[in-house]
């Protein structure tokens, strides 16, 4: 469960390596148009074009920070998933566990309980058979 972890926030941070890029990029090619408006700006306009920049700045300074703040959120929903599946994993490790020694001592009990006794010792039926022959042999030919 620890790669999940390790997943989780390796995710995290390519996200917000995106999101610095993206915002890098977006005021490089903000700040083109603004600069040439910069330069033809006359003093009789109504609105100062370094006013307008400076609200565009804000938005979109604000617009990345909630992205920022998303991304941040996502991290702790993630990672209390990651903690939450880890736990439930550790819970069933340990209840297989228990459940293997359950069998263990289970097949311990069977084991001692079918162990053979040895079997007492047994005259065979032959022997008395050939025994008994040569005796009636032997008392015929006398």
């Amino acid at each position: 469960m620890g790669k999940l972890k390790s997943y989780q926030e390796q995710i995290q941070e390519i996200v917000d390596k995106g999101i610095n890029a993206a915002e890098e990029q977006q005021k490089k090619i903000a700040a083109k148009p603004f600069e040439y408006a910069e330069k033809l700006e006359s003093e009789a306009r109504e609105y100062s074009v370094k006013n307008l920049r400076k609200r565009y700045d804000g938005y979109s300074e604000s617009l990345f920070e909630q992205l920022r703040s998303l991304n941040s959120r996502f991290g702790n929903f993630a990672a209390e998933l990651v903690a939450k599946l880890e736990k439930e994993a550790a819970e069933g490790a340990e209840a297989v566990s228990e459940a293997a020694e359950d069998v263990s001592e289970a097949a311990q009990e069977a084991k001692k309980s079918v162990e053979p006794k040895k079997p007492a010792a047994r005259k065979t039926t032959a022997r008395k058979s050939s025994s008994s022959a040569a005796a009636k042999k032997s008392t015929a030919s006398a």
